[in-house]
């Protein structure tokens, strides 16, 4: 009876299952933005494919896989393999009728429910009536989309690798016991970041997370429980670039959002910030580097354990001294100050740090230890050491207050000398004789090769001291750059860092020879702050080719732009920009300065912003130039920012009032020269027509434009702002959303203007620009009226507003909407002084 039973329900699993997916066919969504199929996710390794059934979205490139089924189980063959539905409504992932994975019975009776896949990139399976049986957004895996709701019981747990999306050791989590917040957790059980808590719009750790997050809150018999989600924010013309939230396989947490303009993902944020700061991402004996090509590295002596994963970004399996453990051999790495974990410490007073090694030698437990010499206090540290951070190389101090000293083999380390033995000491001996027989002839060498070094080291660049300035400079003399510019003969432009000269070198390379008026410093500081300015590579950054350090003689030798500086685009018969032109060289220089402030390893202010430092490449391509020479000539800014008198042009308030610089310096700079590329217009210059402003000053009489362009911008008539040269040829949206970004910009409060990574953003349509407050302080500088008490200096003289004699005689002067009143003081070095 029970073998007639099971021939029943056999067919009912063979038979009668509808086959979804098999092989290379796709499911699609409506409008084709996501694919459901059996992907390989290791494309890399084709004599081991791996596959997946995954949702993907279907035209855009890496990251790309929002969903993964058999994560665990992957599929080695598409032979024989489907995705199938049951009559009791389950899905079935199958391999030669191996379950791979499956979903629950939903049903008990017929009709067979639908999957579909939503245009948002839900999963879903549901009934004719559209009653929902079971949604992918159900079973997140890394990925947080819009419409998917993370719950206590619904987290989102990383892949193993960016290529294997195994289960891997981070998971983002609503923090417990309120539920009111998110975290990220190393192995389920460490916390190592959360969002902070909600504030009813947004989560105070991360304000950046600027889409729409809604939070439902309910309570079940045992515990409160929070829900959060978030939706898509529809842009202009209705568009939604995609967005989505990531946990990465190296423990941050990132939202992507789609850039159509540049074709690729734009990671808008992830936290935390650096990478050195996640839980365990280098296993044991792992050293956090945080490289984009290297993550991690091993102690001095360790090998990594699995060095398959280690090439494949999975660090986790740490490093290992090999099978000989303990060695009366052993030494200590000096690993200087550093922030670590571990398992177990033994701590103790020693009178002498060899004191303190000798107890470490002695137990083959101990991996490595700290002393201090003031408290003669140990540190004996037992088991495993991980995550190691080197705060000395990071410049950032603190850590555990101690040097940390780690155990390593004896053959790499230094300073460890074993015992003396009878063999040696022959050795040593017959040593000694040989150097004797062999000393003149080897002074006599020694002298020829260093005197040849020297002379190298000098044509090369080479300091005496040992110091060596970076490899991708050439070193050139004062008589090939004098060769090459001809006598330093034509002119390419004047700065406040020095006078600009075209020149071409032997192998017909045109270049700019930069001779530096007023450097700082030494030669040996000069050449230093070279090597660090010769090391900043990005595509729109200015590269320096190489640098004349000669006598008194500073040249510094850059890249040649043939399409000369911005500002030579912005007199009124200069050639004109298309829109297009604009809107990439705003872009493409807040890139470069959001690199200088945010990616290199110092940050670097710029301190002289405007269009005369923004040059062109033959695509017109925008490269900031003159980035670190506040530096190099001194930092003398009172007569650096002075490079064009009587202009008020691009000083930040801050500036003036003599408070500390910031980054801000420069976004405020970035802001003025935002407005002459949307204006086509010098900042300073002759008044608009007649039928701009009632009234003006006589002929020759100069203008203030940025309060009167921002003013407009403020009452959203932006077209009056916007180059006439180019009549309706531009797009209304982008010229209001850069005009935005410009006021914004030149905010009088620091604190209000936005970082330059964040003016990228907003330049790229990624996040909705806000109606800015007008700048008080430019106003008052237009009216003449106090700024918080602080009256504009009228040191010149007091003049009657609208003065002919007074506009004819002033240095600079701007005018409101009603006629030529009020004065800016223009002191000899060129600084407007507000007192």
């Amino acid at each position: 009876m029970f073998l007639f039973f099971l021939f029943l329900l056999l067919p009912h699993f063979t038979l009668s299952n509808t086959i979804i997916l098999s092989q290379n066919k796709t499911l699609l969504s409506q409008n084709q933005t996501f694919q459901l199929g059996l992907f390989n996710l290791e494309q890399q390794n084709q004599l081991q494919p791996r596959y997946y059934l995954s949702i993907r979205f279907t035209s855009l490139p890496s990251p790309n896989i929002i969903w993964v089924a058999n994560r665990n189980k992957p599929i080695s063959s598409l032979t024989g393999s489907a995705l199938q539905l049951t009559p009791t409504g389950q899905l079935l992932l199958t391999q030669n009728d191996t379950v791979l994975w499956q979903t629950k019975n939903t049903l008990d009776e017929s009709p067979l429910p639908q999957l579909n896949l939503l245009e948002n990139g839900n999963l879903v399976l549901e009934t004719k009536n559209g009653v929902v049986l079971w949604q992918s957004f159900d079973e997140p895996t890394d990925t947080w989309l819009p419409g998917m709701n993370l719950t206590r019981v619904h987290n989102l747990l990383s892949w193993r690798t960016l290529t294997n999306p195994d289960n891997g050791f981070y998971s983002l989590r609503l923090k417990p016991p309120n539920y009111g917040e998110f975290e990220l957790v190393f192995n389920g059980t460490v916390s190592y970041w959360d969002t902070g808590k909600w504030t009813g719009g947004a989560f105070t750790g991360v304000p950046e997370m600027t889409v729409p997050i809604y939070r439902f809150d309910f309570e079940d018999a045992y515990s409160p429980m929070a829900s959060f989600g978030f939706s898509e924010r529809a842009l202009e013309n209705g568009v939604r670039p995609p967005t989505m939230f990531r946990v990465e396989p190296f423990g941050q947490m990132r939202q992507y959002t789609w850039s159509s303009q540049a074709g690729s993902w734009n990671m808008f944020w992830s936290r935390p910030e650096s990478i050195c700061s996640v839980k365990g991402v280098c296993g044991r004996f792992g050293v956090c580097v945080g490289d984009v090509l290297r993550v991690c590295e091993c102690v001095k002596g360790f090998v990594a354990v699995d060095g398959g994963g280690w090439s494949s970004g999975d660090y986790s399996g740490g490093c290992w001294r090999g099978e000989k453990v303990c060695d009366n051999g052993d030494g200590f790495e000096d690993f200087g100050v550093v922030r670590f974990g571990f398992e177990n410490v033994s701590s103790f007073r020693a009178k002498s740090r060899s004191l303190c090694e000798r107890g470490c030698l002695n137990s083959c437990d101990c991996v490595g230890l700290s002393f201090d010499e003031k408290s003669g206090f140990c540190r004996n540290f037992l088991g495993s050491l991980f995550d190691f951070q080197n705060l000395t190389a990071l410049e950032s101090g603190g850590g555990n207050g101690n040097v940390l000293y780690v155990r390593v083999p004896g053959n790499v380390s230094e300073g460890k000398i074993k015992g003396w033995n009878g063999k040696v000491l022959s050795g040593v001996v017959i040593g000694c004789v040989l150097f004797l027989v062999l000393v003149l002839g080897v002074v006599a060498v020694t002298l020829v090769v260093l005197a040849k070094r020297k002379r190298l080291k000098k044509e090369n660049g080479l300091e005496e001291d040992g110091f060596v300035p970076v490899l991708n400079l050439k070193v050139f003399s004062y008589k090939e750059l004098q060769l090459a510019t001809r006598g330093f003969s034509e002119k390419l432009g004047h700065g406040g860092f020095g006078t600009v000269f075209q020149g071409e070198l032997s192998d017909s390379t045109v270049v700019a020879v930069k001779r530096l008026e007023r450097p700082g410093g030494g030669e040996k500081e000069f050449r230093a702050e070279v090597s660090t300015i010769g090391n900043i590579q990005h595509v729109n950054l200015v590269r320096l080719r190489g640098f004349c350090s000669e006598n008194a003689h500073r040249l510094l030798v850059y890249e040649y732009m043939p399409n000369g500086a911005l500002s030579a685009y912005l007199r009124k018969e200069g050639p004109c920009l298309s829109w297009d032109v604009r809107l990439r060289v705003a872009i493409g220089t807040a890139k470069g300065i959001a690199y200088l402030h945010e990616e290199c390893r110092s940050c670097i202010i710029h301190c002289d912003i405007k269009p005369e430092n923004i040059l062109l490449d033959s695509d017109f391509t925008a490269k900031v130039s003159d980035f670190g020479l506040a530096k190099l000539i001194g930092r003398d800014f009172s007569r650096v920012l002075a490079t064009r008198r009587g202009t008020l042009g691009y000083v930040a308030p801050e500036w003036i009032s003599g408070v500390e610089i910031t980054t801000k310096a420069d976004v405020y700079s970035y802001g003025m020269t935002l407005l002459e590329l949307v204006g086509g217009r010098r900042n300073v210059e002759a008044p608009p027509s007649s039928g701009d402003r009632k009234s003006d000053c006589e002929t020759g009489d100069k203008w203030f434009f940025p309060p009167w362009a921002a003013q407009l911008i403020i009452d959203d008539n932006v077209a009056a702002v916007v180059d006439k040269k180019l009549g309706n040829v531009y797009n209304i949206e982008e010229a209001k959303r850069v005009a935005l970004v410009a006021v914004w910009c030149i905010q009088d409060d620091e604190a209000m203007r936005p970082t330059m990574s964040m003016v990228v953003k907003m330049l790229e349509g990624l996040v909705e620009v806000a109606l800015p407050p007008p700048p008080k302080l430019l106003q008052a500088l237009v009216t003449g009226e106090s700024f918080r008490g602080v009256k504009v200096d009228s040191s010149n003289a007091v003049s009657t507003a609208g003065s002919s004699s007074f506009c004819d005689n002033m240095e600079v002067s701007v005018a409101d909407s009603e006629s030529c009143i009020g004065e800016v003081f223009s002191p000899p070095d060129g600084i407007v002084n507000v007192r």
